[in-house]
């Protein structure tokens, strides 16, 4: 349905997630993905969606100049929120651990911005979910990461894995955004563009 609606478009993603690349599989969309290495650092006073809204600008900036007339980029970028300050990706092991330990038995956002931009602007959205997880074990947080190796996720953990079926008690918002996108804004936003 969209898709047609989007035939004058190219649609690209500049993801390497395979969760953000998935939706738009399931959205039976047509899209290119298309990677640029970028230094994900943010100034240290930003807070909350300021951080996501910057790093996911900062990654769609990274096409300036070369995007073509009917292109849409998407760039999308995701943070746990919890006890003031952000939760990125696990370094390793004991990283994991340690972030998994301090979500336990307490509630966090899940935090995501997307950009859309094009040759001849630049729109942000962003989501906010909230997330209770019930008191995690040593025990079962270890055998979280030694089995699902949750290196890549934000908060160190997937809410669509083993760890969000034992462990998560409550959500408020948009599942999907807990996954990486809030996937009805995203074709809300589309759907008024075509």
């Amino acid at each position: 349905m969209l898709k047609n609606k989007l035939k004058k478009y190219k649609l690209i993603l500049a993801s390497g997630s395979p969760r953000r690349q998935q939706f738009f599989r399931d959205l039976e969309l047509d899209f290119e993905i298309r990677l640029k290495e970028i230094e994900e650092i943010y100034p240290p006073h930003l807070k909350r969606e300021e951080i996501t809204n910057y790093l996911a600008e900062l990654k769609a900036n990274a096409f300036e100049g070369g995007l073509q007339e009917n292109e849409i980029l998407v760039t999308s970028d995701t943070i746990v929120w919890h006890n003031d300050k952000a939760l990125g990706k696990p370094i390793d092991n004991q990283n994991a651990f340690d972030i998994l330990k301090s979500l336990s038995s307490s509630t966090h956002e899940v935090i995501t911005s997307v950009c859309f931009k094009t040759n001849s602007k630049t729109n942000l959205l962003y989501e906010i979910t909230k997330v209770t997880f019930n008191e995690l074990s040593d025990e079962s947080i270890h055998y979280y990461i030694d089995n699902y190796k949750p290196f890549d996720k934000a908060g160190a953990y997937g809410i669509q894995e083993w760890i969000g079926f034992i462990g998560v008690s409550k959500i408020e918002g948009s599942y999907a955004n807990v996954m990486g996108m809030p996937v009805d804004r995203v074709y809300e936003y589309l759907n008024n563009l075509a």
